[in-house]
């Protein structure tokens, strides 16, 4: 069992073997994308492990759609993985999000830090800002895409990103490694 398609086949046979090439195979990439959306590594942990239980079940699906992707395929499992976290950890919260912040229109970014710094100080973000930020600016969703994902209002979205922003502009400041308010571009908009 060496190419995709010879494991894929593997896991559909139900072969722990192969389901087990195909849990390291992409590990890495698929653990990276949780971490973004998870507060720490043991939520993280729990979105990818369910991810990983949706594209088993789903292998089968994914065959029959001659679909050539399966990175894409996968990748999209985890975002609606975290995304049905999210949506757990929202109704299973009694807090509400009352932070009322503005956010300045700079132009700066994240450069001068490290993508684990970044991943960090997002991870500290709440559950709704979180989850927001991760699809607008990491995945490339606009905010009625977002909405819908989400079962929230566009305006809600837009809201939650605006205070994400701030959050992230205060721990920044706190951290005093730059003094101006990060500017996000939609990923969509910068492939154009």
């Amino acid at each position: 069992m060496n190419t995709l398609d010879e494991i894929i086949e593997g896991c559909i046979a139900q072969k722990r073997v192969a389901q087990k090439l195909l849990y390291e195979r992409y590990y890495g990439k698929m653990m990276a994308v949780c971490q973004r959306y998870a507060n720490d590594k043991q939520d993280a942990s729990l979105i990818l492990n369910n991810g990983f239980l949706k594209i088993f079940t789903h292998l089968e699906a994914f065959k029959k759609s001659n679909n050539p992707n399966f990175n894409g395929w996968a990748h999209r499992i985890m975002v609606n993985s975290a995304i049905d976290f999210y949506r757990s950890a929202i109704k299973n919260s009694t807090k509400e999000i009352s932070a009322h912040l503005t956010i300045s229109n700079n132009e700066d970014s994240f450069s001068q830090l490290a993508a684990e710094e970044i991943i960090a100080l997002i991870q500290q973000l709440s559950p709704a800002y979180r989850a927001v930020f991760n699809l607008y600016v990491m995945e490339g969703y606009n905010h009625s895409e977002i909405a819908q994902m989400l079962g929230i209002a566009e305006g809600t979205s837009k809201s939650n990103l605006s205070k994400a922003r701030v959050q992230l502009q205060n721990m920044l400041e706190k951290q005093q490694r730059i003094n101006v308010t990060p500017h996000f571009t939609n990923a969509k908009t910068i492939q154009k």
